[in-house]
């Protein structure tokens, strides 16, 4: 893709201006997640659990959201610049336009399909964009860090829990 010297500018500001948006609207520091990150997250998880999580709907949005309110832990225990940087990733996918060009999620988060969410993940893991990269590691890692944090999902890998008697 060769871009014009005017394409390049007009795609830095459109992209300064998204950033300094979702930086805006996500400041660092404690704070709940919005109704619109929680339904970005569900979305997220929901698609890279595929496989772990139960078929029974139920089940599976009761699993998701306390995987969430985890992801949602992970990041109140975080540096401050750590959690900016993850305020303005998670505004960045949580603004529709952003949403469309950046993930190329057509649906609103809620009514995305765990097809369409996986296929803009891979996108940005195997992107050829460093950036895009770091960025779905975090999200990779928030995820994981949250399910794998929870006690019940241990024996699933044959993690038989902490050692005893060290502390």
């Amino acid at each position: 893709m060769i871009l014009s010297r005017r394409q390049f500018i007009r795609t830095g500001l459109a992209g300064s201006l998204l950033l300094s948006l979702s930086g805006w609207l996500n400041a660092a520091g404690a704070r709940r997640l919005s109704i619109a990150e929680r339904e970005m997250l569900g979305a997220l998880c929901n698609a890279m659990l595929e496989g772990m999580l139960p078929t029974d709907p139920t089940l599976r949005r009761r699993l998701v959201a306390l995987t969430v309110d985890g992801v949602a832990i992970e990041v109140a225990g975080l540096s401050l610049a750590t959690q900016k940087e993850v305020g303005e990733l998670f505004g960045l996918l949580v603004l529709t336009p952003a949403r469309l060009l950046l993930a190329g999620v057509g649906q609103p988060w809620h009514a995305a399909s765990v097809a369409e969410v996986s296929e803009f993940l891979q996108s940005w893991r195997t992107s050829r964009l460093s950036l895009l990269q770091t960025a779905y590691g975090a999200l990779h890692d928030l995820t994981f860090g949250a399910w794998y944090a929870r006690p019940d999902t241990w024996e699933a890998i044959g993690y038989p829990g902490p050692p005893q008697g060290y502390f």
